[in-house]
């Protein structure tokens, strides 16, 4: 019963560790990604397909219906007018700011070497209520780009390949024709490919470079609710007639792999309580075995089956109880003992150190996990000892 203990404990203890750590880094991916490109994303306006322009014109009950999915849209590249889409956006209630951004594909050149980027024209104050390009500013600061008409912000990434620190000049070339511009500041958001390519200047500057006296290549917007975001997309499609990738399906394949991390985890884990379990199925059942004299004297002086039943059921829930609170106290120990430990990582987000999410649910899995795996455990010994029939002990012919 000892081992079955230690055993529960330690399962659920690793589960509540693992759970924590890979929900946690799930979390922090989330938040990276929503502070760098928002929630949901406007782009492309759509035009109505021949099939659609069909069913829409049809008028006679005899006709055909035709229904075109998201596939078999034409789309029409950019979002012409931004200032109308905000608008829209605007009534919808959980959209919580916009910013319009105009991208377009450059050659950068610093006195050492020349690299391809992205340019990001923004208007400063509406990309910050949508992103944390504050917070990630590692060099330089936020104001300095904000007094310089001129100024640019540029990844870590593409600094260092650069050599290009703050307050260096570098030329970017859009169509052959080339601008000078100044570093105002160096932002780290931890993802590789935004680092090493994307370059945020004002619209207007971006407008002057890229060619683009009107519209805007996407919106960007924040939202209130993030886990409605996908709904939202949809109401802005229909609203607006321009495309909308919700965060959910812009990520769906590193959500999937943290998805299926955590089921990994959740198995590998179990097996732990597991074979706990059956280390105490085995104890009830030598018991069982070995204690048949005493069951039948019980059951002689009056107690019913259930009664026999109930005192091993009992005893596994007595096992279970403390395993639980021992795994509770092992679990909440070693994960914050792991959230102090350093950790860098650079690729899809960035951090120094393991990141952890405390959550009430982690417990409650785990717990649940364990009585699962114990009453399965303690129930075929518990009625295998209340079917003992006292005459049959006395003859010995119980089995």
């Amino acid at each position: 019963m000892l081992m079955s203990l230690c055993g529960i404990a330690f399962g659920v203890g690793f589960f509540i560790v693992t759970q924590a750590q890979l929900s946690g880094f799930e979390e922090f991916f989330i938040r990276t990604i929503l502070g760098t490109d928002g929630a949901i994303r406007v782009e492309d306006k759509f035009q109505a397909t021949l099939a659609q322009m069909e069913a829409a014109s049809s008028n006679r009950a005899d006709s055909k219906f035709f229904v075109a999915d998201r596939g078999n849209r034409r789309y029409v590249e950019g979002v012409e007018y931004p200032e109308k889409i905000v608008d829209a956006l605007r009534t919808i209630p959980n959209v919580a700011a916009t910013s319009s951004v105009l991208k377009g594909r450059v050659e950068v050149q610093s006195p050492l070497r020349m690299e391809s980027a992205q340019v990001y024209g923004i208007e400063l104050n509406d990309h910050l209520a949508v992103s944390d390009l504050e917070d990630q500013i590692v060099f330089g600061d936020i104001e300095s780009f904000r007094s310089s008409p001129t100024g640019i912000l540029i990844g870590r990434k593409l600094s260092d390949r650069l050599q290009a620190r703050v307050g260096d000049s570098i030329i970017i070339e859009s169509r052959g024709e080339q601008s000078r511009y100044r570093v105002s500041g160096v932002y780290e958001t931890g993802v590789s490919d935004i680092d090493r390519v994307r370059v945020f200047m004002h619209l207007d500057q971006a407008r002057s470079l890229l060619r683009r006296p009107h519209g805007v290549s996407f919106i960007q917007v924040s939202v209130f609710d993030r886990d409605r975001a996908e709904y939202d997309a949809m109401v802005i499609e229909s609203l607006v007639q321009h495309s909308a990738a919700p965060w959910q399906d812009r990520e769906k394949v590193w959500l999937d792999v943290f998805k299926a991390l955590q089921v990994s985890a959740v198995i590998t884990v179990s097996t732990i309580i597991l074979i706990s379990g059956l280390g105490m199925f085995n104890t009830l059942v030598m018991i069982v075995m070995e204690k048949t004299r005493e069951i039948a004297i019980l059951r002689s002086m009056g107690y019913s089956r259930t009664d026999i039943s109930a005192i091993f059921l009992w005893q596994g829930g007595i096992v279970l109880f403390f395993g639980v609170l021992l795994g509770f106290a092992l679990g909440a120990g070693v994960t914050f003992g792991v959230s102090h430990l350093p950790l860098r990582v650079r690729g899809i987000f960035s951090t120094d150190s393991y990141v952890v999410e405390w959550s009430g649910m982690h417990y409650f899995w785990a717990a649940l996990t364990a009585v699962v795996i114990v009453l399965f455990a303690s129930l075929a010994p518990a009625r295998r000892a209340a079917r003992l029939v006292p005459g049959d002990v006395i003859r010995g012919t119980a089995s």
